[in-house]
């Protein structure tokens, strides 16, 4: 048990850190949040948990994968924060990532990798 609240206290610790860099600098603050610094933890937590490795392999590949439709994303928010503020624009963009991630995942299915 003291194992496992002290994975939730990392895994949380890290959140804060970026959070906490990015009032600082925005240029720090995105460097941390561009690091794959969940992915890496979770790869961490499932060796330590001793799954197989190819449980912790197909993480990473699966994430990859997942990764390249949240992209854009990235170029929308700002783009629309201060044109409709933070709270409809986080809307949109989850909105926007959502059907990327339907239309990506069925593009994909055309080459064999099976998204869902």
């Amino acid at each position: 048990m003291a194992w496992l609240v002290a994975k939730y206290l990392l895994t949380a610790g890290v959140i804060v850190l970026v959070s906490e860099a990015a009032k600082r600098s925005d240029k720090l603050g995105g460097l941390l949040g561009a690091l794959p610094l969940v992915t890496i933890m979770a790869l961490v937590w499932l060796h330590v948990g001793q799954q197989p490795q190819e449980k912790i392999a197909n993480h990473a590949w699966y994430t990859f994968w997942y990764v390249l439709p949240t992209l854009p994303m990235f170029l929308l928010f700002p783009a629309l924060l201060g044109r409709i503020g933070f709270w409809p624009t986080l809307g949109v963009c989850i909105l926007l990532t959502l059907v990327l991630f339907a239309g990506f995942a069925v593009f994909m299915r055309r080459f064999g990798i099976h998204l869902w």
